[in-house]
């Protein structure tokens, strides 16, 4: 199964990263159908170049708001900024949503972010093609 975004999603994900480093940053992509509707950029909790958790209220902000639109978590994303676009343990020990992709945007390379999509379910990790849409 292959996940596609818009460009312009995946503009803003980069650009997220970008902003929030040398912290890692996260956000949520929701969807209706398996389509990507809408990307909300969340706080990183953590505010650490090493570890992100959306903080709670923001969770709870984007949960209700994309509830309200009959939409679902769609893609749960976040950004490495030294390492390569893969979950690390840490990232697939708190994996707690089997049924959203997991994107990782990759600045170790500045001039060349890397992103990319996966499943994570009970610790298996499964890469998935990224279809980017004009």
């Amino acid at each position: 199964m292959a996940l596609t975004l818009p460009r312009a999603m995946v503009d803003e994900m980069i650009a997220h990263a970008r902003d929030d480093a040398p912290d890692e940053c996260c956000g949520i992509i929701a969807g209706k159908d398996g389509a990507a509707t809408r990307l909300y950029r969340a706080v990183n909790a953590e505010h650490s170049p090493y570890r992100y958790s959306v903080a709670p209220d923001d969770l709870l902000r984007i949960y209700r708001d994309a509830d309200s639109r009959d939409e679902e978590f769609l893609v749960i994303y976040h950004s490495h900024t030294h390492t390569e676009a893969y979950p690390s343990p840490t990232d697939v020990r708190l994996a707690s949503w089997p049924d959203a992709f997991y994107v990782l945007v990759s600045l170790m390379d500045e001039s060349s972010p890397v992103v990319r999509a996966y499943r994570i379910v009970d610790g298996a990790i499964e890469e998935h093609d990224l279809r980017v849409e004009p």
